[in-house]
């Protein structure tokens, strides 16, 4: 068992959730959150490099001069990549890069993601995490309460646009739904915060609190 440990808005502790390691996987799967990563960040390439072969720049096909008899070196078209206004050598083409993970394994990444940072004790709760309006200090100071003000994935039940605008500015700080997270996000940050009702939605189904339809890995 895991305790994570639970603080109010004014970032004193109040107490502690105990989450049993085996609803996660019962153990950090490397090997699977390497791929998870490595997969997402390929998939952030726009792929959209591009020059143009012979055969896409402008020109006559006719050969310039004939072969033989003129005095001069041979040469064929004015596409040839070797005069100036030809085409490229060894021409960049658009390219998709996008690669694709089974929903089990970037379910089974995220929660690896979320053991390896709950065993290192860089995951707490916050419990109650209600904003009556955006305050960007008031969130800023429970971050630095919680040592996440130099980076965190803030994970909620549901949308919340008080708690989001008031988060939106701080540097190095993600606000999601939990059901919007990927093991990228979950390692990249130092700290992950949730609150109390994200945490049960974890708990409650861990292999199907994402959307049916995950757009990202």
């Amino acid at each position: 068992m895991i305790d994570v440990p639970v603080y109010n808005m004014n970032g004193e502790r109040t107490g502690e959730v105990q989450v049993d390691e085996a609803i996660l996987g019962g153990r950090v799967r490397y090997d699977l959150l390497k791929q998870a990563i490595l997969t997402f960040q390929r998939n952030q390439w726009q792929g959209s490099a591009r020059t143009k072969c012979r055969s896409m720049v402008e020109g006559s096909t006719r050969k310039l001069f004939r072969q033989k008899g003129t005095g001069n070196a041979r040469m064929g078209t004015v596409r040839t990549p070797i005069r100036r206004g030809g085409g490229v050598a060894f021409a960049k083409l658009e390219q998709n890069h996008r690669r694709e993970m089974p929903r089990k394994m970037r379910r089974a990444a995220r929660n690896s993601a979320l053991l390896a940072k709950m065993k290192a004790g860089a995951v707490a709760v916050i419990n109650p995490l209600t904003m009556d309006q955006p305050k960007t200090k008031q969130l800023y100071t429970l971050f630095k309460a919680l040592g996440a003000d130099q980076g965190c994935v803030l994970a909620l039940d549901q949308a919340d646009p008080m708690v989001y605008k008031s988060g939106r500015n701080i540097p190095k700080t993600e606000i999601r739904q939990v059901a919007e997270l990927n093991a990228y996000e979950i390692l990249r940050r130092r700290k992950v915060l949730l609150s109390k009702a994200a945490l049960d939605a974890v708990l409650a189904d861990p292999a199907g609190f994402a959307p049916e339809s995950e757009s990202q890995v």
